[in-house]
Order: structure tokens, then sequence, then C-alpha cells
């Protein structure tokens, strides 16, 4: 092939950045001009999302080749661009095959429980998965900075759908908090790094090597963890639990499909990017914020276990797991940073089939409550068998794509030497057995408290919990598939 052809072909490549974060805003558009026709609104969403997935799927073949794609240089230093690598293809891959599948599960619960304003739904769903591309796709700290703004302020009308008090007070939080943590805590954060580094470009080791002392990077990378707050890190989380108002498939997409995984992505893109895995082992800098993890790890799932609400158990089931990623980029290891990278897939896959799980018995049976599950798993078989299949690969047990990513964590945590931090791993997954595994138990085990007169929700709502759960299997055995790329930015021994 000749040099021409090869420029070309590359060129032809890097188009499909761009494009894959237009094709949901073109789908958000087919939304709002098929308003008045639900099938064809509907239809709109479902093959954007496919369109998406079969765009981002095509791009791991050339993902070692370092695309890029300039959109806007607005002025000197300052300029937007996506750029292809590893790290932000996998957490694009769970956005994109994840859209349409909660799509055609946000079709059959907003029906089945004929909620109002479904074409302003479908339209902001589509505008965050578009802001979750273009964080994925980040070249640098000012790209990825729009993105994650974008995220938030597309995600609060969904939080506040149906618009009474308690989604409103719920929007202030989720708002608050998120907007606050970002423009107090991560803006001054990235303007420090532009003056210290000289520029916005994620670099390969590190922007910050050799520019910084221990100190400097020990504040600076608090100042980071802190104002991701989409990251959840105690305190910045009650915005989490606050979000659980909103419809199911909003919890899927806050918890599994875009907002929280943009948020430990960018904590672990921070890590690989900004200060670089070598430079936090030096220097230490990422030592105090590790405790803060394991705090939030423990604490998060110690408030699980008492939670009755079943989405307000799975919101601080969210925070708990979340912050087994934040330790990951903490332990500054190439091995742990695997684990974290890799718990963004595994946990994606059954934390949405857990919610989905959640809505199709309160469609089915009007229950929210773990109290009231009592033998509902003899009526629901296959929604509570994949509550239990993606519960197992949380806690992470064989034979479920768990286990590796919470593997590669312990292994870790001990090539780093930190004990302590073993400890903390394994109870976490202890706390996740407490508070998850009691919901499948009642529901298979207990005897039903009233006579059930009814089964399974509509298979629009079915299908997709069975594929989510399907997925957390593929991921035990299809492991290497998602290790392997990640070896070039991580150096895996």
């Amino acid at each position: 092939m000749s040099v021409q052809s090869a420029t070309w072909l590359a060129s032809g490549n890097a188009l499909v950045l761009p494009v894959a974060v237009t094709v949901p805003l073109l789908g958000g558009l087919g939304v709002l001009a098929f308003r008045r026709r639900p099938a064809l609104r509907e239809a709109a969403s479902l093959v954007a999302g496919v369109a998406v997935a079969a765009l981002v799927l095509s791009l791991w073949p050339v993902v070692d080749e370092g695309l890029s794609f300039r959109l806007w240089d607005w002025l000197p230093g300052i300029s937007l661009v996506f750029k292809l690598e590893p790290l932000g293809l996998l957490f694009a891959t769970v956005a994109g095959l994840l859209w349409p599948i909660t799509t055609l599960y946000a079709i059959g619960y907003m029906r089945g429980n004929l909620q109002r304003h479904q074409t302003r739904f479908y339209f902001f769903f589509a505008l965050a998965i578009a802001a979750a591309l273009w964080i994925a796709f980040s070249g640098n700290l000012i790209t990825l900075f729009i993105g994650y703004e974008i995220l938030t302020l597309s995600t609060w009308p969904l939080v506040t759908h149906a618009g009474n008090e308690q989604d409103k007070r719920a929007g202030r939080v989720y708002l608050g908090l998120l907007l606050t943590t970002s423009i107090g805590l991560l803006l001054p954060a990235l303007v420090w790094t532009s003056i210290l580094a000289d520029g916005t470009e994620f670099t390969a080791g590190g922007m910050l090597e050799g520019k910084a002392g221990t100190a400097t990077l020990t504040v600076l990378f608090a100042l980071y963890l802190f104002g991701i707050g989409k990251a959840a890190l105690f305190p910045f989380h009650r915005w989490l639990p606050a979000a659980m108002v909103a419809p199911t498939p909003v919890s899927a997409l806050l918890h599994a499909v875009a907002v929280v995984k943009a948020g430990v992505f960018t904590v672990l893109k921070v890590s690989v990017y900004v200060f670089g895995i070598d430079t936090l082992d030096v220097t230490g800098a990422a030592a105090p914020m590790m405790w803060v993890a394991a705090f939030t790890l423990l604490g998060a799932g110690m408030i699980a276990i008492t939670r009755d609400n079943l989405k307000e158990r799975l919101a601080y089931s969210t925070v708990s797991q979340l912050a087994y990623i934040v330790l990951a980029a903490t332990l500054a290891n190439d091995i742990a940073a695997a684990g974290g990278a890799l718990h963004i897939a595994t946990h994606a896959a059954g934390k949405i089939t857990l919610f989905f799980c959640a809505g199709a018995i309160y469609t089915a049976a009007n229950r929210t409550h773990v109290s009231e599950l009592d033998g509902l798993g003899r009526a629901m078989p296959w929604t509570f068998g994949a509550f239990l299949v993606a519960s197992i690969s949380i806690i992470g047990l064989p034979p479920l794509g768990g286990v590796w990513s919470k593997w590669l964590l312990l292994m870790g945590a001990a090539d780093a030497g930190q004990s302590v931090m073993l400890v903390v791993l394994l109870v976490g997954s202890l706390l996740s057995l407490a508070y998850l595994m009691p919901i499948p138990a009642r529901a298979f085990f207990r005897p039903p408290a009233e006579r059930i007169d009814h089964g399974e929700a509509s298979w629009t709502l079915v299908l997709p919990l069975v594929l989510t759960a399907l997925a957390c299997v593929v991921l035990f055995f299809g492991v290497d598939a998602v290790i392997a790329p990640l070896n070039q930015v991580l150096e895996l021994p």
C-alpha cells in the first residue's frame, strides 16, 4: 500500500470518531421529528443505537493506529480534539453496546407504566449518549471537560422527568453537586495542569511526568478525584442515591451506560495520561486518595445493606463498586489499572441487569422494596434468574465476568504491597454478598405473603435483562478480548 493510500485510509478511519458522536444527535433529531408517531420515534432511537454500536466495534481493529480528528483550533493551545486509544474505546464500547439494549427496555418500561413526556425522554437520552462518546474520544483536557459538563446538563432533565416536587429536589442535588465539584475543583485542576505541562494534550506516560514535586502532585490528584463528582466518592456521592427517583431506564443510564462510568473512566484517564502510573507510584501522590476510596467502598456497602428500597440499595451498591475503580487508580500499578478498566465493563453489564430487573419487578408486580419480594421468583423466574447471575458477577465469583476484575484488583493490591487494601477489597465483596444475595434468595425460597396473580413483565423488558445477564457470562470467557488492547496503555507484563 502506498503512503498516500495509507494516509487516506487513516483519515477515513479517523472520521468514525466524530461520526460516532454525531449519530446519537441525529437520532435525537429523529425523535423530535417523529414526536407524534411513537413507533417511528422509538425506531429512530433504536436505529441510532445499533449504528453507534457498529461504529465503535469497527474501531477495534485500528485501535493501535493512534487515530485523531481535530474538530476546532480556537486559540493557540486551545483546541477540540478526538483521539482513539484503548481505554477510551472500551468506555465507548460499553456505552455503544448498551444504548440500543436500554432503548428496547425503555420502550417496554415507558409504555408499560404510561410515562409522560416520552419524546423529551428519548431526546435527552440520545444527547447523553453523544456526550459519553465525546468524553470517550477526548484527546485533551479541554475536550474532556466540555463533554463532561454536557453530560451533566443533558441528564438533569432525565432525573427530573416526572416533574413532581420530589424529582425537582433530587434534580437540585444532582445538578448542584456535579456542577459544584466540576467547576470548583475539576476546572482549577485542569488549568493548573495546563500551566505545569504547558499544554492540554493527553500524553502516554503522563503529561506531568517530571513537571512537579510530590506535594503539588498530591494536592492536584485530590482536586481531580474530588472534582470528578460522577465517580461518587464520599462525601460527594449524594447525587447518585437522590437520582433514583427517575424512571428505571434513567437509573440504568446513570449507573451503567454513561454517567458514573464517565466519572470512573475520567479518573483512569487522568491517572494514566495526565499523571502517569509510574509517576503516581514513585511519588506516592495517590496514597491519601487511596484511603478515601477505601472508606467509600466499605461505607457505601454497609449503607446498602440497611436499605429496603430496591433501587436505593442498588444505588449505594454502585457507589461502593465505583470505589473499586478509583482504588485501582490509586494503587498506581499496571495490574490494578487493568482491573479498574475491566471493572468498567463487568460492573456495567451486572449493574444494568440489576436495574432492568428492578424495573421489570415494578412494572409487573408494582413492588419497590426488598421486603416485598418474597416468592416472586416463582412467578418471574427469568427476571430473578438474571438478577442472580448479575449479583454473582458483581460479587466477583466464577463463572462470571466480575471475577476477573476483582482478581486483578487483588493482584494489584498485592503487587503494591498494600495488605490493608487487600482486606478492604475482600470485605467489600463480602458486603456485596450481604446486600445482593438476599434478594434472589427471598424471591425463590420464601413463600409469598399474598397470592401472586401475574407472571413476567413484557418481552421488551425481559429480553434486555436476559441479554445483559448473558453479557456477564461472555465477559468471563472472553476477557482476553477486553484486556489485550489495554496492554499498550498500561504496559502489562
